[in-house]
């Protein structure tokens, strides 16, 4: 409505350890790396210029499932793992977990998110080295669809998203 848009997408590198990046800066070659992706899907746009930039951890779970609970002991719950779907799902959350506070018996706190357990990541250095293929491997399957300009999907990809389980 405003005439933006938002835009965004992998780049940001993977730490050591999960590692937190302090500066909150996001680095001026991913900036132009995610240019470049928009302005080749929307050609329109490439007299426009970038407002804002932002970037930080994606915490993504293990089997890119969301889940939502409450610890009725304590009191305390949670919801996460929204994996690119933060808007719609964060709603969705809210309303789960409030039924879940007030101990109703609804649709949505019989969702299979509820009280779901996704397994933990590998440890490290497997984790860096995973995330390292897999960043290769989809930079290679980008290059690899845009060079052949096949609608179809690379088999690189299809191994990437085997190793993540996305």
């Amino acid at each position: 409505a405003d005439g933006r848009i938002a835009f965004g997408g992998r780049g940001k590198p993977y730490r050591y350890g999960s590692g937190v990046d302090a500066s909150g800066r996001t680095p001026t070659a991913t900036v132009n790396a995610l240019w470049r992706l928009l302005t080749g899907m929307f050609p329109a746009v490439a007299s426009a210029s970038v407002d804002h930039a932002w970037s930080g951890v994606l915490g993504v779970p293990r089997d890119w499932c969301s889940t939502v609970g409450v610890d009725q002991c304590t009191g305390l719950g949670h919801a996460g793992g929204y994996t690119g779907t933060g808007v719609a799902t964060s709603n969705l959350a809210g309303r789960t977990l409030r039924d879940l506070v007030l101990e109703y018996d609804t649709v949505l706190t019989r969702m299979p998110w509820v009280g779901w357990r996704t397994r933990r990541w590998e440890p490290e250095p497997l984790r860096w080295l995973g995330v390292q293929a897999t960043y290769s491997l989809y930079r290679a399957a980008d290059y690899h669809e845009t060079a052949t300009a096949r609608p179809k999907t690379s088999p690189l990809a299809v191994v990437a998203d085997t190793i993540t389980g996305h």
